[in-house]
């Protein structure tokens, strides 16, 4: 008798499509395993995909045929042979594809990128930030791309106003383009962008040492939105004045750590565009004037204001907040002069506060945290790191009131206790917390957390002494979606508790920093529960034998950064570990006093062609062959000697 068809099968595609969307991600991945229906309809209706092996692009570029977006960022062994193949490959299609990252793929130079540009006809952002080979060269091949609308370079060493000249001459439709930290990058490069490039609607030229000439460049863009321009040395109050009457579209501008621009110039943009709603002065206005209030009266659609590092005053507070009641985000952070009083008022007239940050504002009371969770019942983060006056008293309010907090940030708040941590974990939407440096925190405070913040995705408990083996225990129980855990000099901490975060399955970022009483049973644990594991910092953890090490090579294969300083790994467990991980890509490996020159010559030989970044002693540097390390800068890895 022939098995009755599946109630899915008589669903349109397009009903398909629709019952698919409602699935959470997890539930997606079970429906496709186990119905046909679901699995055809995944690969019609997937549009981006991350790839974490080379060698199985081919085939999902096949599967998926509707894709717009693809990250290659975390695809060790990317090269331009990698490239050509797929080029020549001619049931492979890319012609669809709108967004291509390439971050950090260093060894993908300008005949992959040609290439690339030449078979993705659709190509609109692109993202090649952090890679060490890119230059002009690449520039110029990337220019083929003549429908690129975003571009991003962030830290392009190499890249020069040639290149850049190259892409904005091909590229004239962008209107998005990050040059943070491109430090060849100078006025005439920025000119020409400006020029050429009249549709740019946001603009990054943070930490260049461009001039005030950038700036009337700059100023000349008719749509420019958004200006990201930090800590831009050579900039001062005369450039800025140029924004006062330019830029005519200007809704965000971030000037900080900009050391020689002052409130004048600040008040001449106010002054300039009434309707911006992101202004952003950190570390570069010494004080909040009187004169700069009075000018910022007229933003009445100011959303984000950043002053920190300033000296503020009540009354300035009073002003500010009762005069720019729309502020969602509003950065103290290091300010001299927030007290009780200001941040009442502040709370009081901002009731769709949303992001605080009061980070080192010492004289800041648990009177002052409990305003702002009364009034501001739409906080969603709270940054309080070092505000030593803080105790349960402040945070009793927030577990009350505060049912939107997502971030709360408690970092070096010494009042903080257990009975604080009762009262926080009432906060059930609560998915980033920070506890670092609280020494009051024992095992009965973290229970609380473990308990009912079920959501929570990070926690850092970095240096909490008080912290044991049953506090982890609890939040492995509890807190199952964790995928950030800090753990580092928790002293108390051994294999038993350590075992137990191998319930946390969605682990991917854990450090495990001067752990001395763990071993490679506790390792050994991990590496077989956490699968998921990209991030590991397991510097100055003495004790783990090489048991833990083969573990971590045999069950991890999923790790693309590992710090190893002042472990007790040999020869032949470095060697294991550096030939199976094969999606390693960042490693650090200073003083490792069992492994031997030939040993290090060997592991590294067996990942040379995915690394991209290496921390070695100085001495290696004339003890390795000469060939290992010029293949290494060959495949764009940079190595930083100790």
């Amino acid at each position: 008798m022939s098995a009755s068809p599946s109630i899915l099968s008589v669903l349109s595609e397009d009903l398909l499509v629709r019952v698919y969307g409602f699935l959470d991600p997890p539930c997606r991945k079970t429906w496709r395993l186990i119905s046909r229906d679901f699995f055809r309809v995944d690969s019609l209706s997937r549009t981006s995909i991350r790839v974490l092996r080379v060698e199985f692009l081919p085939a999902l570029l096949l599967k998926y045929p509707n894709l717009y977006s693809l990250d290659l960022s975390v695809c060790p062994k990317l090269d331009d042979d990698v490239v050509l193949r797929l080029a020549l490959d001619g049931a492979v299609s890319t012609t669809r594809l709108r967004s291509l990252n390439l971050s950090r793929a260093s060894a993908v130079r300008a005949r992959g990128l040609e290439t690339l540009a030449r078979i993705c006809h659709a190509l609109e952002r692109v993202d090649v930030s952090h890679c060490f080979g890119f230059g002009d060269r690449e520039a110029a091949a990337l220019s083929a791309a003549a429908g690129l609308r975003e571009l991003k370079m962030d830290k392009c060493l190499s890249l020069s106003d040639v290149g850049l000249a190259r892409i904005v001459l091909g590229c004239s439709k962008l209107n998005k383009i990050s040059l943070k930290w491109c430090m060849e990058i100078s006025d005439l490069g920025i000119d020409l962008l400006c020029k050429k490039c009249k549709d740019l609607n946001s603009l990054d030229v943070s930490y260049l040492k461009i001039t005030n000439d950038s700036i009337s460049s700059i100023s000349m863009l008719p749509k420019l939105e958004v200006l990201d321009m930090v800590s831009c040395p050579l900039i001062d109050d005369a450039g800025l004045q140029f924004l006062e009457n330019g830029s005519p579209s200007l809704q965000a501008i971030d000037v900080t750590r900009c050391d020689r621009v002052s409130l004048s110039s600040l008040i001449s943009i106010v002054r300039g565009h009434p309707n911006i709603q992101h202004l952003k002065a950190s570390h570069c206005v010494s004080e909040v004037s009187a004169s700069f209030l009075h000018h910022i009266k007229a933003l009445k659609h100011l959303k984000t204001i950043c002053i920190d590092g300033a000296r503020v005053s009540d009354s300035s507070l009073e002003t500010l907040s009762s005069s720019c009641r729309s502020l969602t985000e509003i950065g103290m952070s290091r300010c001299v002069g927030v007290t009780d009083i200001g941040m009442m008022g502040l709370a009081s007239n901002c009731l769709n506060l949303n992001t605080l940050n009061l980070a080192c504002c010492g004289f800041v009371t648990d009177v002052a945290i409990s305003a702002v969770a009364k009034s501001c019942r739409n906080l969603g983060t709270l940054k309080l790191e070092s505000c030593h006056m803080i105790t349960e008293k402040g945070l009793q309010p927030l577990g009350s009131y505060s049912k939107f907090l997502q971030e709360l940030d408690l970092t070096d708040c010494y009042g903080v206790n257990d009975r604080g941590l009762e009262y926080i974990s009432k906060c059930s939407n609560l998915l980033r917390l920070k506890l670092g440096l609280c020494s009051n925190v024992s095992d009965k405070g973290i229970f609380h957390i473990g308990s009912k913040c079920s959501k929570l995705l990070e926690l850092d408990l970095y240096r909490c002494a008080g912290f044991g083996d049953d506090g982890l225990a609890a939040l492995s129980r509890g807190c199952k979606s964790l995928n950030r855990l800090i753990l580092s000099y928790c002293s108390e901490l051994t294999d038993t508790g350590i075992e137990q975060i191998r319930q946390i399955e969605h682990l991917s970022h854990l450090e495990l920093r001067g752990l001395k009483k763990i071993t490679g049973a506790g390792l050994s644990a991990i590496a077989c529960g956490c699968k998921k594991l990209a991030y590991l910092d397991l510097k100055l953890c003495e004790n783990i034998d090489d048991s833990g090490f083969w573990a971590l090579a045999y069950f991890s294969r999923n790790l693309r950064q590992i710090n190893l300083c002042n472990c007790s790994v040999s020869d032949t467990a470095l060697c294991m570990l550096m030939s199976n991980l094969s999606r390693v890509q960042d490693v650090d490996l200073v003083h490792l006093n069992r492994v031997t020159v030939e040993g290090f010559e060997f592991a590294l030989r067996a990942c040379c062609n995915r690394l991209k970044k290496l921390k070695l002693l100085a001495p290696l540097r004339f003890l390795l062959s000469s060939e290992l390390l010029e293949t290494l800068h060959a495949r764009g890895c940079r190595i930083r000697w100790d």
